[in-house]
């Protein structure tokens, strides 16, 4: 390479800087190559001219492609048919492209889940959830519950959810209720088959919003019977509904091994392990 000045060309650190690529890099493409400097200084310094700028742009886009240095190598120096190589690169750039828009969306939708639940218009909620639907609720139970495992996996699932979906969520929901006091009505024991099996429906149904553990699914029984809102709502489709539900759950528990009495919701996360 003949000597020159530094005027006459940039610097590898110039580079570096114009091009997002680190020096360490643009050294081991000079070693291999790859991407050569034109020119030295007096001293002995990588100067890189205009054309071999050129071929670094070629070789950065390349990278961002995912081809290999060989690969990379092999397409820079065929110089059969640069306008097809250039044409292919460019469909290749435009699916990427189109691959990043669509995550960017699922993106999008997945922090507005994690910021109000279902992505349902309130008429919408409405309609599937019934008028006594809260569409306010979702956003006090994220105040409450946000920084959880659950509320995570909660958002998730809302997250690629759309009307369809929730209503066939609200129906499994509505069925279990309906099943629930029919049952109660029969006066079925806790403990029995049939009350067992009602038990692991709703660990099915609930599984719709997170993972529900037997343990956990013992805390929520808990919160049925305790919470004013959820025992009104138990309750509300018979009369001590929201006892019965937490005995047969309680129950159901037992037949597997747990105490309710000492059931937690970190112990929850231990049985799932």
């Amino acid at each position: 390479m003949p000597d020159t000045t530094d005027a006459d060309g940039l610097t590898v650190g110039q580079v570096s800087a114009r091009l997002g690529v680190t020096v360490r890099a643009l050294h081991h493409w000079d070693e291999i190559g790859l991407a050569q400097p034109s020119l030295r200084t007096a001293a002995g310094y990588r100067l890189y001219t205009t054309g071999d700028l050129e071929r670094l742009h070629r070789v950065v886009v390349h990278r961002e492609l995912g081809l290999g240095l060989d690969r990379i190598r092999t397409v820079l120096d065929d110089t059969a048919d640069v306008l097809g190589a250039l044409r292919a690169q460019r469909t290749q750039v435009a699916e990427r492209i189109d691959r990043l828009q669509r995550l960017g969306a699922a993106l999008d939708r997945m922090i507005e889940a994690h910021e109000r639940g279902p992505l349902l218009t309130d008429e919408e909620q409405a309609a599937i959830f019934g008028p006594g639907w809260d569409p306010d609720g979702p956003a006090r139970a994220r105040l409450r519950y946000g920084d959880t495992t659950q509320w995570r996996q909660y958002a998730e699932r809302s997250a690629s959810r759309g009307p369809e979906e929730w209503q066939a969520v609200a129906d499994a929901v509505a069925g279990l209720d309906r099943a629930l006091g029919e049952a109660m009505d029969a006066g079925v024991p806790p403990g029995s088959p049939e009350a067992n099996r009602l038990v692991e429906r709703h660990r099915e149904v609930f599984a719709s919003y997170f993972p529900l553990t037997r343990q956990m699914q013992v805390c929520l029984g808990r919160m049925y019977e305790a919470d004013a809102g959820f025992a009104a709502h138990y309750d509300g489709i018979r009369p001590g509904l929201a006892m019965w539900f937490r005995r047969i759950i309680d129950a159901g528990a037992r037949a597997h091994g747990i105490d309710p009495d000492t059931a937690t919701w970190d112990g929850g996360q231990e049985e799932r392990r």
